[in-house]
């Protein structure tokens, strides 16, 4: 059985405009909070925000160096992002049919 609540994080970290921004600069490789907050017309209390949702669902990775966080984009979040859509929409028609249908015979 899929662990459904961790799924949903996934999907949640590509579901706000800023993160996405935030997504398309980690592209480029690991930058500074300080970096993001520039490129970003958001507050340092919403970029935190945005990053605890990224970094949640596995698909960025962070680390410390003094006062400032480094983030960048894991490797094995986005290989599990990319398998997770994957599955949740490759087509499993098995033939089932409504229920409503065997009911009428």
């Amino acid at each position: 059985m899929r662990d459904h609540v961790a799924d949903a994080r996934v999907f949640k970290a590509f579901c706000d405009e800023n993160r996405l921004q935030i997504l398309e600069m980690l592209r480029n490789g690991e930058k500074c909070a300080c970096v993001l907050l520039e490129n970003l017309q958001i507050s340092q209390s919403t970029l935190s925000h945005h990053m605890k949702i990224l970094c949640d669902s596995g698909i960025v990775a962070s680390r410390k160096d003094g006062k400032w966080t480094h983030y960048s984009i894991s490797e094995a979040g986005s290989r599990k992002a990319a398998e997770l859509l994957r599955i949740l929409t490759a087509s499993g028609h098995h033939g089932e049919g409504c229920s409503c249908e065997t009911e009428k015979g």
